[in-house]
């Protein structure tokens, strides 16, 4: 006989998705079960987001510093990576979750270490390291929080190369002398610019016509001529033919059939959900998939089962996660509570509707890149009628006063037919600062008459709110 607990909600992964479910349950007065098979914090705290951004911020400070009169030439050797991998190793706790344990502890929620599995509608089993199992039930919710993992594709040869994924490439204990960098999506190229900047020799390798693909075109441009510029081999148009290992060298064939020779390869060239051991089968749902919900997070055809965070495809952003998980907390309480009617109309309280319409991402490479909404191509694929303005980000007063040489640019999308903003890119040094604003200004739906009455301050980078305004006006 297993042992058995009951439960309001019951929570699968404590990432920062489920830690946010979890919390928000039982502020509501929810019993709530928590159940994590690897690090409470999740891929986020240990190798995704805050080792990343440890790595990255040093080398675009650096970069930044390099461009500024009076301190450009207080910059000009290179970065003590073994201080940078140590501050590193501190913002991921070295790898130890007590912290978070004890932040789970504190909201009331109840952690179940082990592997959690469904086991039938509203039934959780947790087999834990010592093989014990339990079974927990849930009275009203379980919630799939259990994120996504890097794809390591089928070529020949690579499996047995010991490839990094993302996982590696923020974990490493010392800059390869060669990295071949494989991707040209967000990890790809932040890996690409943290590690040219630590000391390797990077080659990038893009199978597409230019970096980040999701963005305005320019971005890409934009980040490819820098990190060209920092000394990497930036390629597009290129595709792996196989992978070998050697001892200490990797061997990477292109389909040209050049070779290169590297220390290490990192692969990222997708994620894909963590959902092939939840039991999913169980409840009639394909074991290894993504997760379809409606915009309460509710898995379509299971009026208990939400999926929240990577798990739906949705956006795989840990700040969307967490916006999700917010949004399904209160569905789950709502119905919990009884309520009748739930606010799942455009942006009401039971509805994730920014993540259609206003989800914002930075790329922390050098330049950094920044994007919230729809890009002009895909509001035009959607039936928009629409007009964008593009303004020359070294134009504004402040950008010359950040550094020298600013190279950056902005797109204002516009519904002509609403006269709102549908979407905003920007590309240059420091403006991930400025995506809040036009986070506001999409998901707020401001008239862009309104709008002209948001005066930003001079002289800041922020001024190009204006100039795109102007441009607008004629």
């Amino acid at each position: 006989m297993t042992e058995t607990t009951e439960y309001d909600v019951v929570v699968l992964g404590a990432g920062p998705v489920g830690e946010n479910v979890a919390d928000r349950t039982r502020a509501a007065g929810l019993s709530t079960a928590v159940v994590e098979s690897e690090l409470v914090g999740g891929e986020c705290s240990y190798w995704a987001c805050m080792p990343s951004k440890a790595l990255l911020r040093p080398v675009i400070a650096r970069a930044d510093a390099r461009r500024t009169p009076g301190l450009s030439g207080a910059v000009g050797g290179p970065l003590d990576t073994a201080a940078v991998l140590a501050h590193r190793d501190d913002m991921t706790s070295h790898w130890k979750d007590d912290g978070q344990v004890a932040w789970v502890d504190s909201t009331g929620a109840d952690l179940y270490r082990g592997q959690g599995r469904l086991d039938g509608p509203r039934r959780v089993t947790v087999t834990d390291p010592d093989g014990v199992t339990r079974t927990l039930t849930a009275r009203h919710a379980v919630a799939v929080c259990t994120g996504s993992r890097a794809i390591v594709p089928p070529l020949p040869g690579l499996a047995d190369a010991r490839p990094w994924t993302s996982r590696e490439a923020t974990s490493a204990d010392h800059a390869p002398g060669r990295l071949v960098v494989v991707g040209g999506g967000v990890v790809g190229v932040e890996m690409a610019t943290a590690w040219q900047g630590l000391g390797s020799q990077v080659t990038l390798l893009v199978r597409g016509d230019g970096l980040l693909p999701r963005m305005e075109p320019f971005v890409g441009e934009l980040v490819a001529d820098s990190l060209r510029a920092a000394g990497a081999d930036v390629r597009t148009g290129t595709s792996v033919a196989s992978v070998r290992r050697d001892g200490p060298t990797v061997t990477v064939e292109l389909d040209n059939g050049e070779r290169i020779e590297a220390d290490e390869i990192l692969v990222a060239t997708g994620r894909a959900p963590r959902t092939e051991d939840i039991g999913l089968g169980t409840v009639g749902l394909e074991p290894g998939g993504w997760l379809s919900v409606d915009d309460s997070l509710r898995v379509e055809g299971h009026p208990w089962l939400y999926a929240v965070g990577d798990v739906n495809h949705r956006a795989l952003l840990t700040h969307q996660g967490k916006y999700q998980a917010r949004i399904a907390a209160a569905a789950i309480t709502a119905r919990a509570q009884g309520v009748p009617l739930l606010e799942t109309d455009r942006w009401g309280a039971h509805a994730a509707t920014a993540d259609h319409a206003a989800v914002p991402q930075v790329v922390f490479t050098d330049p950094e890149a920044a994007a919230v909404g729809l890009s002009l191509a895909e509001a035009e694929a959607a039936g928009h009628r629409v007009r964008a303005v593009d303004h020359d980000i070294a134009a504004v007063a402040g950008a010359s006063l950040y550094v020298d040489g600013y190279r950056g640019r902005a797109r204002m999308v516009v519904d002509l037919d609403r006269e709102i903003v549908l979407g905003v890119t920007f590309v240059g040094p420091g403006v991930g600062e400025l995506i809040h604003s036009a986070t506001i200004a999409v998901a707020a739906e401001v008239p862009l008459d309104r709008l002209w009455h948001a005066v930003p301050s001079y002289p800041t980078i922020s001024e190009v709110w204006l100039r795109l305004l102007e441009a607008y006006r004629g």
